[in-house]
């Protein structure tokens, strides 16, 4: 049943609490059923999959993962809830800002599918922390981080331990949905993050000069856009609302350049990343 301490502590619907503890093919996902069969929706039910980063990318990926029947999710993020999350992350609701992400990420999973096991870690990905957030192996690894030192510690480390990883790259700063793909990280393009990662990748982790790296990533080869002033900055350039203010992890008024972002952008970069697992997971079935 599910593990996340707020779905019991909100007692939000008991009712659910009545369903059988058998994993089978519930009818919350029939229509994923009907799309793969019985087979591939229990190997499904087996899968554990860790989502580090749960911003515009990584809160839609949780979530169509729960949707589409993982029985184990892993979600990851030091963060708390933002306005200015609004326009592209699931988790940010009226009422909500200011809370762990992470937390108000597993509870939503639960609402979902009170089955799913879900355990959420309110932690930054780092060196130091990689054991206990990797050491139970998950199957897979959606690296949706911002952070590039630890995208590229997060990447190793997979390739070390044999986990399936799949990274996003940049997906603020672009339109159109229909130019991402699913790539070696090699043959992305169009991309400063994607050219920054490699660099590092090569330079501290010994991946190969040339070739395929033997990661996968999604991407966009659309031009990446120039943020635009708008009138509440009074000429004085950005400035940082969200409540976590500065950290060691993060701080929005750091930044050198915040781009602009649309959630059907970031959701669909998520979404993807969601596919790949779905079909890496049941493709020898």
């Amino acid at each position: 049943m599910c593990a996340s301490k707020l779905f019991f502590e909100n007692n939000f619907d008991k009712s659910l609490r009545m369903e059988e503890t058998q994993y089978t093919l519930h009818r919350r996902f029939d229509r994923m059923g009907r799309l793969i069969g019985d087979e591939k929706m229990q190997k499904l039910f087996s899968t554990h999959v860790a989502v580090i980063g749960l911003g515009g990318v990584g809160s839609w990926a949780a979530e169509s993962l729960a949707r589409a029947g993982i029985g184990k999710l892993s979600l990851i993020d030091f963060d708390k809830i933002c306005i200015t999350n609004s326009n592209r992350q699931l988790h940010a609701l009226q009422g909500l800002v200011g809370k762990n992400k992470s937390e108000v990420m597993a509870e939503r999973m639960c609402r979902i599918n009170p089955q799913i096991k879900v355990v959420d870690h309110n932690m930054f990905y780092n060196d130091e922390n990689s054991e206990t957030l990797l050491g139970d192996r998950p199957d897979f690894v959606i690296d949706a981080i911002d952070n590039l030192t630890a995208k590229a510690h997060l990447i190793s480390t997979c390739r070390g331990r044999g986990i399936k990883v799949i990274s996003a790259m940049g997906a603020a700063g672009r339109m159109d949905p229909t130019r991402i793909k699913i790539v070696d990280l090699a043959e992305s393009h169009s991309d400063p993050m994607a050219h920054q990662l490699r660099k590092i990748l090569r330079s501290r982790y010994d991946f190969p000069p040339e070739g395929a790296f033997g990661v996968t990533c999604v991407f966009s080869d659309e031009s990446l856009m120039m943020p635009v002033d708008l009138t509440y900055d009074k000429g004085e350039g950005f400035k940082c609302v969200c409540p976590q203010g500065k950290n060691d992890f993060h701080s929005c008024e750091r930044r050198n350049v915040i781009y602009g972002n649309a959630g059907y952008v970031t959701g669909a970069f998520g979404l993807a990343m969601t596919s790949w697992v779905v079909k890496e997971a049941i493709k020898a079935l």
